[in-house]
């Protein structure tokens, strides 16, 4: 009897984790991994998500132009059992000084990788636009949700990229046919202490932010930089709850990137957690409308009725809520590790 009930919970199980496979939202995650640890603890938010079938990464592509950048890209993902998930670096001269933090990747124990991963450089790896195409193109229509947290580069360079052997259609075509959602961390659109905030991720590159905001042909919503700062993670999860293994790299990355103890807005993560759960309350949502950027960097949000873009809000209720689920999905383990003792 033991045995029929175990294998009855066997299978609902089996069932459900294969629903949840095939039902994942298929995601895509453009990042600026090197110029802020938040990118790397949103990669932990993923995997936790993808592990609880609610996403699947299809691909990473990433805009900040630094060979070490796709290296530690490829280390997290091997590090939470997913390392082939195809990965596009920019050749953009965008931000190409050394980050505090990937060089991490080339530390070694014994003469062996101390980060396990097989792209060595951003060298070896192919352009963003074609891993873009190719991901978006072996979707199904209206599926893809990316979170861009960098700068909009790649998906400019996207939208003015021509019909290809990957697919028949352009890449303004492919993001209009295959994209549900565009979530993306830029801008400010609450005044920080009185004063207007021209935001990093647009400053640095002005002229790619205003064709992603002018030109993209589907839903944004953009969290801007009031929400990641009133969201910071706290130092005492660094400290505690990612010390399962003796190397963690969201925790070196982090530590690295300013010593502790630090609580660091989670600018990064708080895109991506939209991007996945939307429909769940973490966040609210201002009206629809049309966000355009001038040329010193700052974004507007004109509401209108027709527009296709929105921006989050955050009660402090919401606040309290968000924390505790960025906290508990970044520090979750990989399914597959060895705990260390």
């Amino acid at each position: 009897m033991k045995r029929s009930v175990f294998f009855i919970f066997l299978m609902l199980n089996c069932s459900a984790i294969t629903f949840g496979q095939s039902s994942a939202t298929p995601l895509i995650f453009d990042t600026d991994i090197g110029n802020d640890c938040d990118d790397v603890l949103a990669m932990g938010v993923i995997h936790a998500l993808q592990s609880r079938g609610h996403c699947r990464l299809i691909a990473v592509t990433i805009t900040k132009d630094h060979d070490q950048c796709a290296a530690l890209t490829d280390a997290i993902n091997t590090f939470y059992g997913r390392g082939d998930i195809p990965i596009g670096v920019c050749r953009s001269g965008v931000t190409p000084q050394q980050s505090r933090f990937t060089g991490m990747v080339t530390d070694q124990d014994n003469g062996r990788d101390r980060y396990p991963h097989n792209l060595r450089s951003g060298k070896d790896a192919p352009d963003a636009v074609a891993v873009l195409r190719k991901a978006l193109a072996a979707e199904a229509d209206g599926s893809v949700v990316i979170a861009q947290v960098g700068f909009s580069n790649n998906l400019a360079n996207l939208l003015k990229s021509p019909s290809d052997d990957i697919s028949p259609l352009s890449g303004l075509e492919l993001a209009q046919q295959k994209v549900k959602l565009l979530s993306v961390m830029a801008g400010a659109f609450t005044a920080i202490n009185g004063t207007e905030h021209l935001e990093y991720n647009v400053v640095e590159d002005i002229a790619s932010a205003k064709i992603l905001a002018a030109e993209w042909p589907t839903q944004i919503v953009y969290s801007g930089f009031e929400i990641g700062l009133a969201v910071p993670y706290p130092a005492t999860s660094i400290e505690q709850d990612y010390n399962y293994v003796l190397h963690h790299p969201l925790k070196v990355a982090y530590l690295l990137y300013e010593p502790p103890p630090h609580n660091r807005p989670t600018w990064d993560l708080t895109s991506v957690l939209y991007a996945v759960l939307p429909e769940r309350g973490f966040f609210g949502l201002s009206g629809p409308g049309i966000v355009t950027v001038d040329d010193r960097g700052a974004t507007t949000h004109v509401a209108t009725d027709t527009g296709l873009h929105r921006y989050l809000t955050l009660t402090n209720d919401q606040q309290i809520r968000v924390t505790e689920a960025l906290v508990q999905l970044s520090s979750e383990p990989p399914r597959s590790v060895v705990p260390h003792k």
